[in-house]
């Protein structure tokens, strides 16, 4: 009968710990025991991303004797091969939680199962896991990360009061099979369907910036009436930046990012680009690893976890 008490205890508030007595032995065993958790990202190309892993080290560094971290990040946004061998070696690892930005929504659903299965908790930020295929898996995974699709109209909104009805824009998506890049484009449609404003195309550019240089340069010459290029990251509107100006087009087009890393910074106050959406990259990883360590403090199944903690976004634009 002793053993399903102690469970009970250890895993209840330790502000019940006065009321009942534990050996020793499982006191030093809990305190000797520092959480590993790993981080993993997508691009460290991508600047969002080395700010995003910045953030979380600063983090560590300030709570050492909680936690230790590990982070990892792939070559670039669509190596979801890569991304997935590197959760199967926090598996192998034996990690307390991971902390993900899914390269893809739901290709990378199998090997977080295989996590949650090994006992690890899985926390994702960043890019939302598809919640139907979560389902289909009996998973619950939260999601510490922003409302995509309202950034994105805070942007789209304040573009559409530059541009008149019946303007035509283009939109740079990201990787289309991520759910950050789906809803940042619904955002997009949203805020230009309200003001009249036509779509005349959206083709991916994959988050990066050759690519999205490549789309906005064919966007162009497809459509000399084009107004403005929407793009679903910053990293696409420093290419669409660069195509606008070789195109000839320079303070004719306008450009809109997402992300507000710091290259944009002078783009802003020049205004190459009019406006991007700052989603805290450095805090956001923060909020993932602290939802993580507050379910293993708490002793918390995967399953006990609450399924959404929204974080914020802002509209940045010239000051």
């Amino acid at each position: 009968m002793k053993t399903p008490v102690r469970r009970r205890v250890l895993a209840a508030c330790i502000g019940l710990a006065a009321a009942v007595v534990l050996p020793v032995g499982a006191h030093a065993q809990d305190a000797a025991h520092k959480p590993k958790v790993a981080l993993v990202m997508k691009s460290l190309a991508n600047e969002f991303f080395l700010t995003m892993e910045d953030g979380a080290k600063d983090y560590q560094k300030h709570h050492a004797a909680d936690f230790d971290l590990i982070s990892n990040g792939i070559k670039d946004e669509t190596d979801t091969a890569a991304q997935i061998r590197i959760v199967d070696q926090m598996i192998v690892s034996k990690v307390d939680a991971i902390v993900i930005a899914p390269a893809d929504s739901k290709a990378m659903v199998p090997v977080i199962k295989k996590a949650i299965d090994a006992g690890i908790i899985v926390v994702n930020i960043d890019n939302r896991l598809d919640p139907d295929v979560l389902k289909s898996k009996s998973l619950t995974v939260p999601f510490v990360g922003p409302d995509n699709r309202k950034g994105a109209r805070l942007a789209g909104d304040y573009l559409a009061k530059k541009l008149n009805k019946g303007d035509e824009v283009g939109i740079i998506e990201g990787v289309s099979t991520t759910t950050n890049a789906q809803q940042r484009t619904a955002g997009f449609k949203d805020a230009m369907a309200a003001a009249g404003i036509k779509v005349a195309s959206v083709q991916s550019g994959d988050w990066e910036i050759d690519k999205g240089n490549a789309v906005a340069s064919s966007m162009l010459n497809a459509d000399p009436n084009l107004k403005a290029l929407l793009c679903g990251n910053d990293n696409m509107a420093l290419g669409a930046v660069a195509a606008v100006r070789a195109a000839g087009r320079a303070g004719k087009v306008a450009v809109v990012g997402y992300d507000n890393i710091a290259a944009v910074k002078p783009m802003l106050a020049d205004g190459r680009v009019l406006a991007t959406v700052d989603q805290f990259a450095a805090k956001q990883a923060v909020f993932g690893i602290d939802t993580a360590l507050k379910a293993i403090k708490g002793h918390k199944k995967q399953s006990e976890l609450s399924s959404l903690v929204e974080t914020p976004v802002e509209l940045i634009v010239k000051k």
